[in-house]
């Protein structure tokens, strides 16, 4: 009995079997035709959610089977559809007999049946295992109900029923299906008692070691899809599976550099022939294995489908193609289709035997396109644009099929403007048939719900195309097949939608099907088809073919990510046309029959070469011809797989010393040592050995990138002998295992189990598959984190090395991003920690940051707190270094004390960058810090951020303060007092005053810190008191004007009333007298208003009379404000009339004057600031932490937690204590951060902030550390000998030097291991920078001669109109160093030498390695080598890294392979003196010259012309530095500043001098060398009279 549907039957069926709330996706086509039985469905639950994909596949019911059997046995009720609610649904593998617990995996503890079998001694016949029955094709070795029972344990098995549908996708969803077996594991790790499923599943994954032999359990192998139900009714039997979104078919067709690696090519075949090896032990044959029946998941974990395999065994066979429904129509519509093979097809429509639809079908099929799938759907041309009935005689109407209909929509005109104004050139930015196109072709047959989702969220029928010539016009898609084919497409199934009309030519809609396949099938379509075949499937889809029939596709962003679908290009060659037609039209117009068999040999011999070509599209992975005429093994016999000794007890010591570390590649010789030993390996049947044939085919593909075998080169295989001209291409060890599995003796092809075991598998590759298979689990994502928490812990990351950990880390790396418990948390943060030490810089870059970031962007969770905790940063510095730390993690942790973030989570993030500060260094928390939270200000800073900005500067000290932090603060009030005086649209004056208030609460708290002379000098005495300066603005908001006036009395009462007497009274008197004298104090003395004080709300200016009088009187006396304010009179009285208030004489203090005591005392009981956080709109987060009575106030919530004392902090702050150092004070140079600076472009002022004579000579030389604290200097020292000097940036002090060399240093740089230094002087000395010691010192054999040596003051002096700025001559002794660059990840020294050779010198072993050397490209003078850089500099990968750039004195530049030294090219970049080269990425190339520009290379390009050229130096550009695409270049005494982001072609620098601070006075000295500090936002400038400036 067949069982294939059409789509339309298909979903009624579900409909009747389940109900509405079972969503069809689309259905899955058996073959081109739109039939099948398996469907893509998601289930709608009660409460409105849908579940994840699941596969429904549809299975006959014979009686007469084991596997209709099987199921009758778990389901004797008599279904009755979808009102019948299951008694029993428990999966197979709940039995009762394995939840017993044992002790930490001891195997003897309790009888096991394998175990019994293994002591019999080999082979072993044992009565009732076997089926009876004699249909069965299932195991030869055990009964149907073992069988199946191994296969499918995790299956619920019952009547089909929705409700049990929905309850298994809800338990599929929560993760519960085989959360047991994990659990269990996890327990066996941890040394604590638990079931024998660990030890079974253990088993399974080949730990400790596979066996030849199985016996049957109630577990699922982890590379077999999981069939999580079978459902029965009186017709059939569905499967439900989990739906992946690849299948290694989509991989191999769509995105194959998805397998990054031979490593993951290895671990693919591992996990497929994992399961494999367990069908084979129970003695059953997979007998499908091909690409598109091996699923993988989201991280290509490998699911080997099943279901094709229970059909097959149950004697299933599809023969008949239509649907199965009697009473269908859709047979009779597809009745006259003929489908086979692409071969046999194209042989068969290239003779006329087959029409183009049908062919055009069968490409559709080849290429992916799924019937049904909306996203890609099968496609066909549009052959005709329905103004004119069809007709061959006449040209009107037909369409032009050499152009895609892309093309004729949007016109040649705007494809070449897309193409050559995008930045990826490109023509087409969509898919030929789009989603929108389909499901509007479609749109009267469609549910609505579809139609909102695809087409358009609102639903409107009169916007779709009414008739088929509007449907042409509309659309700059493709046609589907559906218009040629299916009449009902044409009639509408929602009543607003009226139905799809047809052409006037035609009668109707089944007319209209009848002329629109003829016109298809016509001859002037039949020459004319094999242009559009090249251009949607051939090879006008790439290169200069596609360019030319502006068909060049968008290509996809990530090409490593892996698709399920895409434009497959089939055809690499012209699509020969049809020689059908072509024979008809030659023999109407030949005379002569010599030309027309000559006609007819061509075309023939046209179409052999094409066929050959694209023999791939007819791939065969079975060795079906083989006959078994050989004796097969028993059924009820089998050799005994218990072949190896098994551990008397499994625990976590035994499963870590099956994890071995050695990944050094099998050599040849290890691969024929295999190949030898095979004869011992035996398979049971000629189906199992098929199964080994099959998936040598399968690795041949995946290394060849296509198929192995076609019908034709398997047929000449298996008739001669000879293995295809392929094998050829493979590489020599997959070749020796690909040629064992495809031996034409089937019993000579090794087992599944020997193939496991072979040197093909590296040891990463089995120790990441037993770290990674428990993970694959149907289970919760809390018990994924516990189990690999508990085995990272205990050692297995570590035990497997770093190279398997960075494998593993992908897969396990996401579970952090979803919702976790505080349990959870930990456990991930464990699990994250293992992973950071075990990984490299680069994996920890590439994986690990990435990950980092997100959980800190993401909102609060104990997880994030985690991360900030003070122990994990100092982990994540040591293994990054600070610059990473920096540029990738430092931002984000800034991101949380802004916009409303969590306490705990700002809490963390404040505590962090305090106490990393010191660590930083000034400059960096200046602008990495400080300069980015004050540009939060008026954003939604938190309190936690204010904070940072207060602690970091009493941890720095008072001068920093001063110089630092005030400098900002100020600038941001007076920008603010700008905007105030200013009119502005009033978004502008919110944030404005927002962020005022937040400026003058960190002042409250900077205040603290500041003895009171400073205070007076710096808020009150300069600039005239900025705090009166904002109370006399007359449009200043209410807000602001109480936050202001607040802080002015705080810092009254801070500095105490002598000096408010002196210095503040003075300036305030102006302010009462205008309050006193406005006109809300005239108005308002004529009301008496008795409302109690602590519910009035400030309304205007005058209230501050309230906030300000009262605080003064109390602080100067009564007497002595009346004094100092001339208007005391009326202020006092407008206080008494409108806020009840009057001063009481009291007990005169000796200091203060006459004090007295008003009623209300409104410092304590009243308080402005409740209305500032609770009346005008200012959320509460914004600037304080807690609320209260106590520190509602900002300047008393700021006492609260800005304390300059360390015993003040709370307990809870105490356990955040990071660096328990006391802080130094900042007496560095000037360093202010400048507004801006962080933000954008960098603002570049051109000034010399600090100088400082550093080297007696010219300073040739910086090599920066990458905290950016520390760098050292290289110049002439005493003597004119070369010395090296250690600076400290905070003090510009130098610490420490070396002074080793005997000759003037050309170059230093600082190497990553061991905190060593390398510095050149001919020769290179290797020294430790902490001691100054010299560790080794490395020339070449005739570099100390006399004569090769520079007259100390030729070398040292300045003499710019010849080689300058340190340059060296060219008379430059061949033997001798010039510069070097250091290789990061392989720890290496590419040392250039005056006679243009690149030495390579091993900085661990400090000994030379090989010397590259390369002839002169010049014959007039010798060049020497003066500058060298690698690919991406600082940025190589150790895998990625290819090329080394040397730039010369000739003005050459030369491109080494980095691999094998061979010359890439060589080329003349300028016309002079090559000065220095720089990779700011891997394909570009940046280099000055003394011929007065800077070039920018596009390595990619013709190197003929530089991409950018930079002009405008008047002297030789010297140096340069780049910092992301800004670059700042030197030229004798001028900077000047450039941007890599700038258009092709030729620009002009405009060259400025640095000045000094005070902008008075300019530098003169010639520059030398320069470097930036990116985070610092500083530059460093050498002169050649040796001084070093420090610039901003």
């Amino acid at each position: 009995m067949e069982l294939q549907m059409c789509f339309d039957c298909l979903q009624r069926q579900l409909r009747t079997d389940f109900s509405d709330k079972l969503l069809l996706n689309y259905a899955i086509a058996a073959s081109a035709l739109p039939f099948g039985s398996d469907a893509v469905v998601q289930v709608l639950n009660s409460d409105g959610e849908v579940s994840p994909h699941f596969i429904l596949m549809y299975l006959p019911i014979n009686q007469d089977d084991c596997f209709t059997n099987y199921i009758n046995e778990h389901c004797p009720e008599k279904p009755t559809g979808n009102d019948y609610k299951a008694k029993d649904n428990t999966p197979l593998s709940i039995l009762p007999q394995d939840q017993n617990e044992v002790t930490t995996g001891n195997l003897h503890d309790k009888p096991n049946e394998a175990l019994f079998l293994a002591d019999s001694g080999g082979k072993t016949s044992l009565p009732g295992l076997e089926c009876n029955s004699s249909t069965c094709y299932f195991s030869t070795r055990f009964s149907c109900l073992r069988t199946l029972t191994a296969l499918v344990p995790v299956s619920q098995i019952g009547p089909i029923s929705f409700p049990s549908l929905e309850n298994l996708a809800s338990n599929f969803s929560s993760g519960i299906t085989e959360d047991h077996l994990l659990h269990s594991l996890t327990l066996l790790i941890q040394g604590k008692p638990t079931g024998r499923d660990s030890i079974n599943f253990l088993d399974l994954i080949g730990t400790p070691s596979f066996t030849e032999t199985t016996f049957p359990g109630c577990i699922r192998h982890p590379n077999i899809v999981p069939i999580l139900s079978i459902m029965k009714s009186s017709t059939h039997i569905s499967l439900i599976l989990p739906k992946t979104p690849y299948t290694l078919e989509n991989i191999l067709h769509y995105s194959p550099d998805a397998l990054k690696s031979n490593w993951h090519i290895k671990f693919l075949m591992y996990q497929l022939l994992s399961p494999l090896r367990y069908m084979h032990g129970l003695g059953i044959a997979h007998g499908s294995i091909s690409p598109s029946n091996v699923l993988l998941t989201d991280s290509l974990w490998c699911w080997l489908h099943i279901g094709d395999t229970l059909q097959s065994n149950s004697n299933l066979s599809r023969s008949k193609i239509g649907c199965c429904t009697d009473t269908c129509q859709s047979s009779k519509v597809y009745a006259d289709l003929k489908l086979t093979d692409w071969h046999t097809g194209f042989i068969r429509w290239w003779s006329g035997e087959m029409s183009n639809f049908d062919y055009l079908l069968l490409l559709n099929r080849i290429a992916g396109r799924r019937w049904g799938d909306h996203t890609f759907h099968t496609v066909m041309p549009w052959v005709i644009d329905f103004s004119v009935k069809p007709d061959e005689n006449n040209d009107m109407g037909w369409r032009n099929l050499s152009k895609s209909k892309w093309r004729l929509a949007k016109g040649d005109e705007q494809l070449d403007f897309t193409y050559l104004t995008s930045e990826i050139p490109h023509h087409v930015s969509d898919e030929c048939l789009s989603e929108l196109a389909v499901c509007s072709y479609k749109a009267r047959r469609l549910p609505l719900s579809v139609l909102r989702t695809a087409v358009r969220s609102v639903y409107e029928p009169n916007e779709y195309p009414s008739t088929m010539h509007r449907l042409y016009q509309w659309t700059p898609d493709e046609c589907i097949p559906e218009f040629y084919q299916d009449p009902q497409i044409f009639r509408s199934i929602h009543s607003g939608m009226s139905d799809l009309a047809v052409p006037s030519w035609a009668g109707g809609p089944e007319e209209f099907i009848k002329l629109h396949r003829e016109a298809l099938e016509s001859d002037r379509v039949s020459t004319q088809i094999h242009h559009w075949i090249d251009i949607i499937f051939g090879h006008k889809m790439s290169g200069e073919a596609a360019i030319s029939a502006k068909n060049v596709m968008l290509p996809p962003s990530e090409p490593t990510n892996a698709r399920s679908a895409g434009r497959r290009q089939l055809f690499s060659i012209p699509h020969p046309p049809r020689w059908c037609v072509i024979k008809k039209t030659s023999q109407h117009n030949s005379e002569k029959n010599l030309l027309l068999d000559t006609f007819n040999l061509q075309a023939l011999e046209e179409a052999a070469t094409f066929i050959e070509h694209a023999s791939h599209l007819s791939p065969i992975y079975r060795n079906d011809l083989v006959k078994d005429n050989l004796e097969e093994v028993g059924s009820d016999t089998f050799i005994n797989g218990r072949d190896s000794k098994l551990a008397s007890v499994i625990d976590i010591n035994f499963l870590l010393q099956t994890i071995e570390t050695d990944d050094s590649t099998s050599g040849y010789q290890d691969f024929l040592l295999w190949r030898q030993k095979l004869s011992s390996s035996t398979n049971l049947s000629v189906d199992i050995a098929n199964d080994v044939f099959s998936t040598g085919c399968i690795l041949a593909e995946l290394h060849l990138k296509k198929p192995l075998f076609n019908p034709t080169s398997l047929a000449q295989y298996l008739l001669s002998g000879v293995l295809p001209k392929l094998m050829q291409e493979l590489p020599p060890q997959v070749n020796i295992i690909v040629e064992a599995c495809i031996q034409k003796d089937w019993k000579r092809r090794p087992s599944i189990k020997s193939l496991l075991e072979s040197p093909y598998f590296p040891s990463t590759v089995r120790s990441s598959y037993l770290f990674l298979a428990p993970l694959q689990l149907l289970a919760k994502a809390g018990s994924r984190l516990h189990y690999l928490a508990s085995y990272a812990k205990s050692g297995a990351l570590k035990s497997m090395g770093s190279f398997a950990a960075e494998m593993c880390a992908p897969h396990c790396l996401p579970l952090l991003l979803t919702p976790l418990t505080d349990t959870e948390a930990e456990c991930a943060h464990i699990m994250l920690k293992e992973f950071l030490r075990c990984l490299n810089l680069v994996s920890v870059k590439t994986l690990i940051l990435p990950v980092i970031q997100k959980i800190l962007q993401a909102g609060y969770s104990h997880m994030k707190v985690s991360l900030l905790q003070d122990s994990f940063v100092r982990e994540l510095w040591s293994k990054i270094g600070k610059q990473m730390y920096l540029e990738f993690i430092h931002s984000v942790v800034l991101s949380n004390l802004y916009v409303s973030p969590h306490k705990s989570s700002s809490g963390a993030a404040s505590v962090l960058l305090i106490g990393s500060s010191e660590e930083l260094g000034v400059p960096v928390t200046v602008h990495q810090t400080i300069l980015p939270l004050i540009h939060c200000f008026g954003k939604g800073l938190c309190s936690d951020g204010i904070d940072v900005i207060v602690r970091i500067g009493g941890l720095f000290g008072e001068t920093f303060i001063v110089k630092q932090i005030l400098p900002l603060l100020k600038n941001v009030i007076r920008s603010c007092m700008d905007v105030c005086n200013v009119s502005r649209p009033e978004p502008m004056q919110s944030w404005s005053a927002l962020a005022l208030m937040d400026c003058l609460m960190t002042l409250d708290g900077i205040m603290e810190l500041l003895p009171n002379e400073v205070v007076v000098k710096e808020l009150i005495e300069d600039g005239g008191c900025l705090y009166i300066q904002l109370l006399m603005i007359p449009n200043l908001g209410i807000p602001a004007l109480q936050v202001a006036a607040t802080s002015l009395v705080t810092v009254s009462q801070q500095i105490g009333p002598e000096l408010t007497a002196t210095y503040v009274m003075p300036k305030l008197k102006e302010l009462f007298e205008r309050l006193a004298f406005s006109e809300e104090t005239r108005s308002g003395s004529q009301k008496v208003c008795k409302i109690r004080i602590e519910e009035e709300q400030t309304q205007n200016r005058m209230d501050l009379v309230l906030l300000l009088y009262p605080p003064f009187a109390s602080l100067l006396g009564i007497e002595t404000l009346r004094k100092c304010c001339t208007t005391w009179l009326i202020l006092e009285q407008f206080l008494l009339w409108n806020h009840n208030w009057k001063w009481e004489n009291t007990e005169e203090s000796c200091r203060g004057g006459r004090r007295g005591n008003h009623k209300k005392n409104p410092m304590s009981e009243y308080n402005p600031a409740k209305m500032l956080l609770h009346g005008f709109g200012w959320s509460v987060p914004q600037s304080q932490g807690e609320k209260g009575p106590k520190n509602s106030s900002p300047h008393h919530h700021k006492r609260q937690v800005t304390s300059a004392s360390a015993s003040a902090m709370s307990r809870e702050q105490e356990a955040w204590v990071w660096f328990p150092s006391p802080a130094p004070s900042w007496d560095g140079p000037d360093f202010v951060g400048r507004i801006g600076a962080s933000e954008g472009p960098w603002k570049i002022s051109a000034s010399v902030i600090h100088s400082i004579r550093a080297h007696h000579g010219a300073l040739r030389s910086f090599a920066v550390c990458q905290d950016e604290s520390t760098f050292f200097t290289a110049g002439v020292g005493p003597g004119f000998k070369g010395s090296v000097l250690k600076w400290d940036l905070s003090r510009t002090a130098s610490s420490s030097g070396y002074h080793a060399h005997e000759e003037v240093v050309n170059d230093i740089c600082a190497l990553a291991s061991s905190e060593r230094m390398a510095s050149c002087d001919g020769t290179i000395h290797i020294w430790n920078s902490q001691s100054g010691k010299v560790i080794s010192v490395i020339g070449e054999t005739s570099s100390l001669t006399s004569t090769s040596k520079i007259h100390s003051e030729q070398a040292n002096m300045l003499d710019f109109s010849s080689l300058s700025n340190g340059i060296l001559s060219t008379s430059y002794d061949g033997s001798l160093y010039t510069c070097m660059h250091h290789l990061q990840t392989l720890n290496r020294l590419v040392v250039g030498t005056g006679n243009a050779s690149l030495r390579f010198i091993d900085v661990e072993q400090a000994q030379k390695l090989h010397l590259w050397r390369s002839d002169s490209v010049e014959s007039s003078f010798p060049s020497l080598i003066s500058s060298v850089c690698c690919c991406g500099s600082s940025k190589m990968q150790s895998n990625g890294a290819s090329w080394i750039a040397a730039g010369l004195s000739s003005g050459h530049c030369r491109l080494l392979d980095i691999r094998s030294g061979n010359l890439i090219n060589s080329w003349q970049a300028h016309d002079g003196y090559v000065t220095k080269i720089a990779s700011p990425e891997d394909h570009l190339l940046v280099s000055s010259s003394l011929d007065k520009t800077l070039r920018v290379w596009d390595l990619r390009k013709n190197l003929a012309s530089p991409l950018i050229l930079f002009g405008g130096h008047s002297d030789g550009v010297s140096g340069f530095s780049v910092w992301g695409q800004d670059v700042i270049s030197i030229s004798r005494t001028k900077i000047g500043l450039s941007s890599l982001s700038q258009q092709d072609g030729q620009h002009r620098i405009t060259p400025q001098y640095l000045y000094m601070a005070d902008r008075e006075s300019r530098n003169m000295s010639v520059l030398s060398n320069i470097t930036i500090f990116p985070f610092s936002r500083l530059f460093l400038v050498g002169t050649e009279d040796g001084y070093l400036k420090v610039c901003c």
